[in-house]
């Protein structure tokens, strides 16, 4: 399945070095806003200790992680929704994304210019939301327009959902998400098909400088922002963007030495895309063989066909079982035989619900 997130923040933030950092492609960034005017798009790979001990244990001839598009968005400043500096444009992108990752600067600086003027990370993230509420509001008073007028007829759908358009209106003019709006799962799939900016889950990503890494501890930035997303339910990621840059240039043995001496044991860029999957609900399962060892992205609560469908739809429509294997039960084993001798692979069917880290074999017959 295709999974994008949009990396938003305001000008001088950090968005277009963390951008490079994670995927090596090289956005523009310079000491003055919109420099990154069209969206970047970069894939990632989804790091995953277990697809290292598989391919140990295999040796296939290839390996195909899962993968993450990241976009670096222009940056934002205040009135984006009435069009100014980038915004149409900014405002336009994260409607295709299917998260937000809200770059905020936790660091001072007097070299680089803030477009605030001073370092306020509850500010700055209050100024991107504000505006995309303000987006939000406009589509949702536009659809209102339009639903009165189809309300004429009658219609009582049509009607009920003018009504929660009406509801959730108002909750946007109290500078409140559409994803923190109540709603019944069958208000919540009419929702959807407005297509709105803070209908999409986000997270935080602190970028401190490279004193704070690797906890941050003491950094008064950061503390507020771990409070203030601890109120809404959402998680923060502390990096040092120019950290992940200079790592994200070595080899794998530098890269090593450069970790150890700094006292960590991952780049900080591993929890952001894991924190990214996490906040999506999404899991991983494998497909292994002496060809090629995959990851595949699911839903949590994905059934054994859908998840085969995500492989090829045959896969779901000549569904028969799924012979599946648990990652710890590898760990043990060490290879199918000696997994199949021990009884541990197990035959599942149509209501099987897939566990993060299955290992499966799909049998479907078209």
């Amino acid at each position: 399945m295709s999974l994008k997130c949009g990396i938003v923040g305001l000008p001088n933030v950090g968005k277009s070095t963390l951008f490079n950092a994670l995927s090596n492609a090289k956005a523009e960034a310079a000491n003055f806003p919109f420099c990154t005017i069209d969206p970047n798009v970069g894939i990632v790979s989804v790091p995953d200790y277990r697809m290292n001990k598989l391919t140990e244990f295999i040796k296939p001839k290839k390996i195909i992680p899962a993968i993450i598009e990241f976009v670096d968005i222009a940056g934002l400043v205040k009135g984006a929704a009435e069009g100014k500096g980038k915004g149409n444009a900014f405002l336009s992108h994260i409607r295709e994304v299917d998260a937000i990752v809200n770059v905020v600067r936790c660091f001072d600086d007097d070299d680089i210019v803030h477009v605030e003027g001073d370092v306020n990370p509850i500010r700055d993230i209050n100024i991107i939301r504000d505006e995309l509420v303000l987006k939000d509001l406009d589509s949702v008073e536009k659809r209102i327009d339009r639903l009165k007028r189809d309300a004429k007829s009658g219609d009582k759908a049509t009607k009920d959902n003018l009504a929660l358009a009406e509801e959730l209106r108002n909750h946007l003019e109290d500078g409140k998400t559409a994803l923190s709006f109540e709603a019944t799962d069958a208000q919540r799939e009419v929702i959807k098909e407005f297509f709105l900016l803070t209908d999409k889950p986000s997270l935080y990503v602190c970028n401190v400088d490279e004193n704070d890494i690797p906890d941050a501890e003491g950094n008064k930035y950061v503390d507020i922002v771990r409070e203030f997303a601890k109120g809404e339910g959402s998680e923060v990621v502390v990096v040092c963007a120019k950290i992940e840059a200079e790592l994200s240039e070595l080899d794998e043995e530098a890269k090593n030495e450069f970790l150890h001496d700094l006292g960590i044991d991952q780049p900080g860029l591993y929890y952001l895309i894991r924190a990214a999957y996490s906040k999506l609900g999404l899991i991983t399962y494998f497909t292994a063989g002496e060809k090629e060892v995959r990851a595949w992205t699911i839903p949590i609560g994905t059934k054994a066909p859908q998840a085969a469908g995500v492989i090829h739809s045959d896969f779901e429509k000549g569904f028969i079982r799924a012979e599946t294997i648990k990652y710890a039960d590898y760990l043990t084993y060490k290879s199918e035989a000696a997994i199949k001798e021990a009884g541990k692979m197990r035959a599942e069917g149509k209501e099987y619900v897939v566990a993060d880290g299955d290992i499966m074999h799909f049998r479907f017959n078209v």
